[in-house]
């Protein structure tokens, strides 16, 4: 099965940054990271009963986990999880 989530910059600072996550521009949730604990938080669920939050959110995290990590602690406006 193919999985895409879309991630959309809200917010940035030196310790945290802020996402919205979900399938499309239309039903999204919030992530945040914190770069100095590595910890993620979901500031907002997907706001659709239909809709696994936690299989959004998850993907989301693993796609800020290469940003911090592999890409040097670059995160663009707008990026996406894609398998």
């Amino acid at each position: 099965m193919a999985s895409y989530v879309l991630l959309l910059k809200e917010y940035e600072n030196n310790e945290t940054v802020v996402y919205r996550f979900g399938p499309n521009e239309n039903i999204m949730g919030k992530i945040e990271l914190n770069k100095l604990t590595r910890k993620f938080s979901e500031l907002e669920v997907i706001p659709d009963p239909n809709i696994l939050s936690k299989f959004y959110f998850d993907r989301a995290a693993q796609r800020l986990a290469v940003c911090l990590i592999r890409e040097g602690g670059e995160f663009p406006e707008r990026t996406a999880f894609e398998s």
